[in-house]
Parts: C-alpha cells; structure tokens; sequence
C-alpha cells in the first residue's frame, strides 16, 4: 500500500449520528475532486449506493481502514466477506440504535475461526 505524506485515512459508513461523531473528531475528509471518506447511511439509501461505496473504499489506496456499522454491514455481508485484505481492515462498530452483536461480526469470526474455536 503506497501512503500518502500526509498518512492513510478511516472510512465510515454509517448513520447521521456515527458520521458526524466521527466528523468532529476529525476523520472528515474531502479532496479535490470532492470525494470524501465517509457515507451517510438512512432509510433512503439503497444497498447499491452502500454496497458501491464500501468497494471504492476498499480499492482506495489512502484508505487504511473502514469502520462501518454493523447494522449496515448485514446489508452487504456478502461484499464484507470477500474483502480478504488486510488494508483497508473492515470494522463492525454498534450504532445508537443497534447494539454490537459479536456473532454477526465477520472479522470476529475469522478470528475464531483461524484459532479454532467454536
């Protein structure tokens, strides 16, 4: 992975609340073409729009992770889980209203799987 100068940066996907949590923490970024590095995610947006956007994520090169809510993750299990890289890492995060629930986490269950548990 070739970084920037400036470092890589964190991708969310996530609802209103997340994002902008994360926004005035800082992750925020917008480039010159005006792409940014975050999606907002309600009950409007279809799962192509998510599905499409966590792939450019992925493929992007000054990404180094991808934080997105769990409960947006089920929508596009099937994309996370052929994400096989190690950068960008993909991370399962709880929402306001969706608690985090180990066993629906892929990188959980990779985990325990290479470990051999159960």
């Amino acid at each position: 992975m070739a970084m920037s100068p400036e470092g890589a940066l964190i991708a969310v996907i996530a609802d209103e609340d997340t994002i902008t949590g994360f926004l005035l923490a800082g992750v925020g970024h917008v480039d010159l073409r005006k792409n940014t590095n975050y999606l907002v995610v309600d009950s409007r947006t279809n799962v192509r729009t998510i599905e499409a956007k966590f792939k450019e994520f992925t493929s992007r090169e000054d990404i180094a992770i991808v934080l997105i809510s769990q409960n947006v993750a089920s929508m596009i299990r099937h994309a996370i889980e052929q994400h096989t890289k190690a950068v960008p890492s993909v991370l399962e995060i709880p929402s306001k209203d969706h608690p985090y629930e180990p066993s629906q986490d892929s990188l959980l269950t990779r985990v325990k799987h290479i470990l051999g548990a159960q």
